[in-house]
């Protein structure tokens, strides 16, 4: 006997609408007027206290906290992720109206919100006892237990946006999301009815978006795995009166939001409308400030080489916010592009391609960048064509202490020249790419000679080098920051894409992907972009990014690296996918709203 019951057509139009509440709340429901206190958790004999984990029914999650001597605080990112909780519009960085198995009848709670150390935490005291949590602090971990909840039924129903899944409960109960390709688990802190099976294939019908569900149990724990029809996503959400969990799947998934997040960070998600297509964007808006800047990122900060999930580099660094940024090669890990940070160049340009430099109080130049670098000795001049570069090609390479304290060969063969203060100290010739390292002096650098014979014999040990730079424009070289990327999207308002000048291959050029892009609008805020696949297709093709960041209000705009790296961070979690399914890359852009805080020590470059 199937345990999932397909109801016919015209009691699926009832029930599978949002519909009216249908009986009374119960008191576990959100609403009403808040306690003042928990007497889950007594704060008055706790000193504050915080942790980067909890312990939620047994189960150890990633969840920051804090404990002051009037609130609860958890990052909001987890309550979003490990709970289900909604967060809902807001114009107040203070306060964050919730919604969690709402009731049409009752005004969505609205509890404080503060920063600390580029953390935003939302203050749980008065759903506590509300919730019938059970709270306690065990060292630098907040153990919470939620009411044993039960799964009565599972339901099933087609609409003409695609499929609908309701679970029935006797109360509320926590969920978590994740997705992977044509997959979504769903899992649920709640224990099936013992009407139905332990483990069960739940066989449906070809429907438009849900193509099979299984069904398992865990102690106290469900979980759905759901095949789904490409271009479907979950919009799962929950309702009080009686308690269900209802999972649309569908290709307009998307939930609309527009939070100020923090003082002058404004996070929202919407669809954009370019020709005929329409567009997932999720963006995140804000001014730079000393006291708030943006500054690059990498996955290794005493290196430029490496790659990373987004979410462990913001972490590492302790961003509030960050998006992926330039390009790099995901063989070796090695960067291929500019990288500039305080000053000192981790990776340089390449190629011309679109760039932007800035300061941290929001100055910025963005256009297309070039470095020019040059060295003389024994009265010969030979020019650099790379700067701390996974990017090959035959010449001159230069590579200072911000690539790592080493040097491993790219290519067969490379004389390894090594300048300390303004001299050749050593010369050798390297065997097979990727055997050998060389030191890399702290008082120079080594100049990595590829195919050029003529470059080795003017650089014996003991000559005289004179070395100089400029960056073309002149105007980049007045910024600390820069970050390349490309192409170039838009320029004082206008579209100004030329990917073939900028050296992209026509498969780049052509391809229609998620996508990430810096823009600048008229009145100087700046927007950190992504968009996804469109309704019912693919991604963005670059035109269509261009109008797309027009149509955002962005006079000036630089494409970033796109596909699987597309990430948009915030607050411990990715807004625009799945984890799972995010590439690990080698730099980015992150957003601090406190001082950062990292141990880290950048090399001077």
């Amino acid at each position: 006997m199937t345990l999932l019951t397909i109801f016919s057509w015209a009691f699926a139009v009832l029930v599978w609408t949002r519909l009216p509440v249908l009986a009374p709340d119960i008191p576990a429901m959100i609403g009403g007027a808040l306690p003042q206190s928990a007497q889950a958790l007594d704060l008055d004999r706790l000193e504050a206290t915080s942790g980067p984990q909890i312990r939620l029914n047994g189960r150890l999650v990633e969840g920051a906290w804090q404990v002051r001597s009037d609130a609860v605080g958890i990052v909001d990112s987890a309550l979003m992720q490990q709970f289900g909780f909604d967060l809902l519009n807001t114009n107040q960085p203070d306060r964050q109206p919730l919604d969690y198995y709402a009731s049409s009848r009752a005004a969505p709670v609205t509890v404080p919100a503060w920063l600390s150390e580029n953390r935003r935490y939302l203050n749980v005291m008065p759903l506590i006892d509300r919730l019938a949590w059970q709270v306690k602090i065990n060292g630098p971990i907040l153990e919470i237990n939620t009411p044993v909840s039960e799964i009565a039924t599972i339901r099933h129903g087609r609409q003409d946006w695609g499929d609908r899944l309701v679970l029935d409960l006797n109360q509320a109960a926590p969920w978590q999301v994740s997705e992977t390709a044509g997959s979504i688990t769903v899992t649920v802190d709640a224990a099936l009815s013992s009407g139905l099976s332990e483990a069960a294939e739940f066989v449906t019908r070809p429907g438009t978006a849900l193509k099979s569900l299984a069904v398992s149990r865990a102690t106290q724990r469900t979980t759905l795995t759901i095949s789904v029809a490409a271009g479907i996503h979950p919009h799962t959400w929950a309702l009080s009166g009686p308690h269900r969990l209802v999972i649309d799947l569908r290709p307009d998934a998307l939930q609309e939001r527009d939070i100020a997040w923090a003082e002058g960070v404004q996070w929202q998600q919407r669809y954009v409308a370019v020709g005929a297509a329409n567009f997932p964007v999720y963006s995140l808006t804000f001014r730079p400030r000393a006291d708030a800047p943006l500054l690059p990122i990498w996955t290794n900060p005493t290196s430029a080489s490496g790659i990373s999930p987004l979410l462990t580099m913001a972490h590492q660094w302790n961003a509030a916010a960050a998006i992926n940024g330039g390009f790099f090669n995901r063989n070796n890990q090695l960067p291929l592009g500019a990288v500039r940070y305080s000053g000192n160049w981790i990776s340089g340009p390449i190629l011309n391609r679109g760039a932007i430099a800035w300061n941290d109080q929001g100055q910025y130049v963005m256009d297309r960048l070039a470095l020019t670098e040059v060295v003389v000795a024994n009265g010969q001049t030979f020019p650099i064509l790379a700067l701390n570069s996974g990017y090959v090609q035959a010449g001159i390479a230069r590579y200072t202490d911000a690539w790592g304290p080493m040097y491993t060969p790219l290519i067969d063969n490379e004389v390894v020249v090594t300048v300390q203060n303004g001299q050749v100290s050593a010369q050798q010739t390297m065997g097979l790419a990727g055997s050998g390292q060389v030191p890399i002096p702290a008082d120079g650098y080594l100049l990595a000679l590829r195919s050029f014979a003529t470059a080795a014999r003017a650089l014996p040990p003991g000559s005289q080098v004179i070395f100089s730079a400029q960056t073309q424009p002149a105007s980049f070289e007045q910024y600390p920051h820069a970050l390349g990327a490309g192409p170039l999207l838009i320029k004082q308002g206008q579209v100004v894409l030329d990917a073939p000048g900028e050296g992209f291959s026509t498969n780049f050029i052509q391809g229609a992907a998620p996508r990430s892009a810096l823009g600048i609008t008229a009145d100087g805020r700046w927007m950190l972009v992504s968009a996804q696949s469109r309704i019912g297709g693919r991604g963005p093709n670059l035109t269509e990014m261009a109008e797309l960041m027009r149509r955002l209000g962005a006079v000036d705009a630089l494409n970033l690296d796109g596909g699987s790296s597309t990430s948009l961070y915030l607050n411990g979690q990715l807004l625009n996918r799945s984890p799972r399914t995010a590439a690990r890359i080698n730099n980015a852009l992150g957003l601090f709203l406190q001082p950062p805080v990292t141990s880290v020590s950048v090399p001077r470059g």
